[in-house]
């Protein structure tokens, strides 16, 4: 017999990563500290066409791990975070926890989506090279939305622990 869970917490790598790279794994260990069952879905395959090509077909990957059935949280970073939050236009979601997000992608007409209402929470670099942080503010600022800044660049590699922490605290504010 399974041990019963709060949900399923859908975790998404960035670009140049995969679903055992640090961020997606530390948020991984807190998700299951609080119940959560997870997923690290892997888009290395698709990600090898190019940021350019590779969202669509993410995204769709994305949606068809995600049941309809329990409750979901997802998560991810960078290109990671841009689909997730895409994904929340298309499913019911408990919470969206977003690190290092991109307002946009090359080549892609449409800026980020998220569905509004749903409890988030973004972490950004003040130094963030790749995705300007004044974008972070504006995204928080639109779904009203908690944001941490760090003192990083996108990889925010120095700051795993706190960004664990911060997922910690969400995870404590959403409902049971």
């Amino acid at each position: 017999m399974s041990k019963a869970t709060r949900g399923l917490a859908v975790l998404s790598h960035g670009l140049e990563s995969g679903p055992d790279a640090t961020k997606v794994s530390a948020l991984a260990e807190v998700a299951a500290r609080h119940g959560w069952e997870t997923l690290r879905p892997d888009y290395r395959d698709l990600d090898a066409m190019g940021l350019e090509q590779a969202g669509p077909p993410r995204l769709q990957r994305l949606l068809s791990l995600l049941p309809a059935d329990r409750p979901l949280l997802l998560g991810g970073s960078s290109f990671g975070a841009f689909i997730s939050g895409r994904a929340s236009l298309q499913r019911h979601l408990c919470g969206l926890f977003l690190i290092a997000t991109p307002a946009g992608l090359p080549g892609d007409t449409t800026s980020l989506a998220m569905a509004q209402g749903i409890p988030t929470m973004l972490v950004h670099g003040w130094q963030d090279e790749r995705c300007p942080v004044d974008q972070a503010i504006g995204i928080a600022a639109e779904h009203a939305a908690d944001l941490l800044v760090l003192p990083g660049d996108h990889r925010l590699s120095a700051h795993v622990a706190r960004i664990a922490e911060a997922f910690d605290g969400f995870l404590r504010t959403l409902s049971p």
